[in-house]
């Protein structure tokens, strides 16, 4: 087992009991078992501190970087991107090096490239100009020298302030400027426990609010002041931890919602006033799910790796209730995500392996392809999905529900050890990291 652990690692993103929440549903991949459908929970979990009232007509509000891009699905903005590239791969605009360890991808603003690494034990955020030259570097903490060792959080920037979580099990804010304004550890402030490969989350902000995933017998989720790091509200936990994965804000008939992955479920949390609104089991080996849910029109998906694969929940209209449509083991992403593409999801198998397109509406799988190392990391930008694998491939995909249609594709070359980091577009640049190294390629037609 500890073998296996060494290589499966359920780092980022950016991955059981349910005493306190009910009798929990069991969900165990090939064949879904589901003890009941839709649990209901409500404020009775809440620890409220006090509540903010509830602002519905607010929509999710616009953050300068985060983990997976805007929407925190992997679905990038970009337009005039190249439709293909040279054989030896894009142009390259720049590259740092001596970033330490770390499988977190870069925050990229519109002056600056945030990316966290570790050095000697020590967390580190470095800044960058879009020229590549290193502005500032800056300690925020202790950083995870456990298995597979480095940091895993991709940097929340907006405005003049950076968030992060370390896996060590801080929430750290620092100025654009690297200053440190304030921290809260996780394990002291909400009696969090840390999980076999660190706590590995990429904060989401909203408003004045940051929000995180402390798991363990106190509190599940916390909203903290953005300005000061206070507690604003919690949800009181029942043991289980946080499952590795990054939150996501979205707004279901005027109700914003707060979605993530527990070790254990998937969790929603209505944004505004903390209350817990359901729970529904995806139990997965190792606790490892890692992966932020897609959502479109009330439906929400979300995989795992080691065989479990996906779930598709319907919400109810007001967004209170959930329920099951579907299940599939075939695309059984570990960490790499998933994305959507004109009515399909794009991903990687892990104990499965290969390339797969699933149909949104009912699950059905249309293709399975094994070749650029068969898994890996996955988004898309400007109708095309753009790919990372596990062995070094970035390829450039063209999303064809009947075929696994690579357009082009290179080796990275520089850096070392795992390729896991997830990759990033902005203006016009695809950023990738490899261990110590960033990569910035040039992919916009000019």
């Amino acid at each position: 087992m500890m073998k296996t652990k060494s290589w499966m690692f359920g780092v980022l993103f950016g991955i059981g009991c349910a005493l306190a929440f009910g009798q929990a549903d069991t969900f165990d991949g090939a064949k879904p078992r589901f003890l009941n459908r839709g649990i209901k929970r409500r404020s009775v979990l809440t620890l409220s501190i006090p509540r903010p009232r509830p602002c519905q007509d607010r929509e999710v509000e616009w953050v300068d970087s985060q983990w997976r891009g805007p929407g925190r699905d992997g679905v990038y903005p970009g337009e005039r991107l190249s439709k293909s590239w040279p054989a030896s791969g894009p142009k390259t605009a720049w590259s740092a090096q001596g970033l330490g360890a770390g499988y977190s991808s870069p925050a990229v603003t519109v002056d600056r490239v945030y990316l966290t690494g570790m050095i000697r034990g020590e967390g580190i955020l470095f800044a960058f100009d879009h020229s590549g030259k290193k502005i500032w570097q800056a300690s925020y903490g202790s950083e995870w020298d456990g298995s597979s060792p480095g940091a895993r959080t991709t940097p929340t920037v907006i405005g003049d302030k950076i968030y992060l979580v370390s896996a060590a099990g801080n929430i750290v804010c620092l100025g654009t400027d690297g200053k440190k304004i304030w921290s809260v550890n996780l394990m002291k402030e909400f009696g969090a426990k840390n999980i076999d490969w660190g706590i590995t989350e990429s904060p989401l902000v909203d408003g004045d609010r940051v929000f995180c995933t402390p798991g363990g017998p106190e509190v599940l989720i916390a909203a903290l002041d953005r300005h000061s790091g206070k507690t604003i509200w919690k949800i009181r936990g029942n043991g289980e931890t946080s499952g590795y994965c990054s939150p996501r804000l979205v707004v279901h008939n005027r109700r914003r919602l707060l979605l993530t992955m527990s070790a254990n479920a998937l969790v929603g949390v209505d944004a505004d006033t903390g209350t817990l609104l359901w729970r529904q089991s995806h139990v997965t080996e190792y606790d490892v799910n890692a992966n932020t849910p897609l959502y479109l029109d009330g439906k929400v998906y979300t995989v795992s790796g080691y065989g479990t694969g996906g779930q598709m929940f319907e919400l109810s209209a007001d967004g209170t209730g959930i329920k099951r449509l579907w299940s599939q083991s075939a695309l059984d992403s570990q960490m790499g995500g998933a994305v959507l593409v004109d009515g399909f999801i794009y991903g990687s198998g892990h104990n499965r392996r290969g390339w797969q397109c699933l149909d949104w509406k009912t699950g059905s799988v249309q293709y399975t392809a094994r070749e650029l190392g068969n898994k890996g990391a996955m988004i898309a930008a400007d109708g095309m999905v753009y790919l990372y694998s596990e062995s070094g491939d970035v390829a450039l995909v063209r999303p064809d529900p009947l075929k696994f249609s690579v357009v082009s594709s290179f080796r990275i070359k520089e850096g070392s050890g795992e390729h896991w980091a997830h990759p990033v577009i902005k203006n016009g640049r695809l950023y990738v990291r490899h261990g110590d190294v960033l990569m910035v390629y040039q992919i916009a037609d000019e």
